[in-house]
């Protein structure tokens, strides 16, 4: 009998974030289906936005092709998040072991931002009966409880959703070897590093010149982020020496700008090519990928050899919406885009060289001779979806699965995408 490759989910509303949990749930390590927990955010025009985790109803979907009567994922918890949701994570996988004093071992934690950087706590009663994973559950039917713990914004945190005064948070990227660090970038120029274990905000900066769009932490480091925005430039800080940033790439000015509008406000603008996400490769972190709006093209930079892409990834025939790199010993790079293709590239062949790697706690100081930027055209794998694929979601290396039934299942990653209400989940 074959393996599940695809496995899917209806949402009731549009969904615009997701993430795969990173770990089992708490007390939930013996039940294989915890490892495939997807978190998801809702994208709709006004205050009645939903978070949701779903979770397989049964772990023979991944195997039994005669189980199509009943859906793959279904909600197991669901809560009201206001405002939608800019990005929706998870806690890195480094939480369960970190030496937290204000969380529980018997839950896990999901971040989210929107008007605000909030902190969830998802826990569950332990193992529910079967009957109770069927339909879409109310949030406790299930044992499972979605709630939030805490609402932070500006300077100054606020327990009370509805009196957050900071401006409107785009983005975050979680600490995997500190978790209890999240850096947060926002519509106000501004990157700001929040200890979540005591609820405060530990620095602001400024770090561009108009508004960051999406913010990361180097691999391994406590201390490096690199950011980009709609000044169209990707700068990298050190919270050692916040006195001055690293620019490690400008977009190039366009070659036909449009003729300067009458507004003084916007003349005083020079046109740019804002940057819309910034990704490590977790494997080799000199390397990160990026991408412009309304771009079909991704670039992939050398923190080592700043200034221009070395590579550009051009497979896509319409704006790029989302990247993200595989976790394996060997990762692809996942892209998304509005020409409803999502692709899988592997740069392993492009990004081996001769420079020996950079520790995370160097200094960003070590450029190399410039080389001709490589363009590849060919992706490793492409997968259409019905429509426009919005956002995309990578999971752990999962183990292989050995089911009293005689089957089992090899292990790998999945890679989750949204297309409209739709969440497809392939098996890379």
């Amino acid at each position: 009998m074959t393996q599940t490759t695809l496995l899917s989910y209806e949402a009731p509303w549009p969904v615009h974030c997701l993430d795969w949990c990173k770990t089992p749930a708490p007390g939930q390590q013996h039940r294989a289906r915890s490892a495939y927990r997807l978190a998801l955010a809702s994208f709709l025009e006004n205050f009645h936005n939903q978070i949701a985790v779903i979770g397989l109803q049964d772990e023979r979907v991944l195997v039994e092709d005669d189980y199509t009567d009943y859906p793959d994922f279904v909600t197991l918890c669901e809560a009201h998040h206001g405002y939608p949701a800019t990005s929706l994570q998870w806690q890195p996988a480094s939480a369960t072991s970190f030496s937290w004093s204000q969380k529980s071992p018997a839950v896990e934690f999901l971040a989210s931002t929107g008007d605000a950087l909030r902190i969830w706590e998802y826990s569950t009663d332990g193992p529910a009966p079967s009957s109770s994973y069927v339909g879409r559950q109310s949030q406790n039917s299930s044992g499972h409880s979605l709630s939030m713990k805490i609402a932070l914004s500006g300077p100054k945190q606020s327990k009370v959703q509805s009196s957050t005064t900071g401006a409107p948070l785009t983005n975050f990227s979680w600490n995997e070897k500190s978790p209890n660090l999240i850096v947060t970038s926002s519509i106000d120029t501004t990157c700001t590093v929040w200890n979540i274990d005591t609820s405060s905000a530990m620095t602001q900066l400024i770090a561009h010149d108009r508004e960051v769009y999406d913010v990361a932490w180097l691999p391994g480091s406590t201390d490096i982020f690199v950011s980009v925005g709609a000044d169209g430039s990707l700068r990298a800080f050190d919270l050692r020496s916040l006195e001055h940033s690293t620019i490690l790439y400008e977009t190039p000015a366009p070659k036909n700008p449009p003729p300067p509008s009458v507004s003084p406000s916007s003349s005083a603008r020079p046109p740019t090519s804002p940057l819309l996400r910034i990704a490590f490769n977790p494997s080799d972190s000199n390397y990160m990928s990026t991408f412009h709006m309304d771009g079909n093209e991704i670039q992939i930079l050398d923190m080592r050899s700043p200034g221009q892409p070395v590579m550009e990834l051009r497979g896509h025939h319409a704006a790029v919406n989302a990247l993200g790199w595989g976790s394996g010993d060997h990762p692809l790079l996942a892209s998304a885009a509005d020409d409803c293709q999502v692709l899988l590239w592997d740069l392993a062949d492009y990004t081996q060289g001769p420079a020996s790697p950079r520790s995370a706690g160097s200094r960003l100081n070590s450029p190399r001779p410039d080389a001709k930027k490589k363009i590849v055209t060919e992706p490793y794998m492409a997968y259409t979806a019905n429509g426009q694929v919005n956002n995309l979601a990578w999971s752990p290396v999962i183990q292989g699965l050995q089911m009293n039934t005689g089957h089992s299942t090899s292990p790998g990653e999945w890679l989750a995408i949204a297309t409209g209400k739709s969440v497809k989940a392939l098996k890379a």
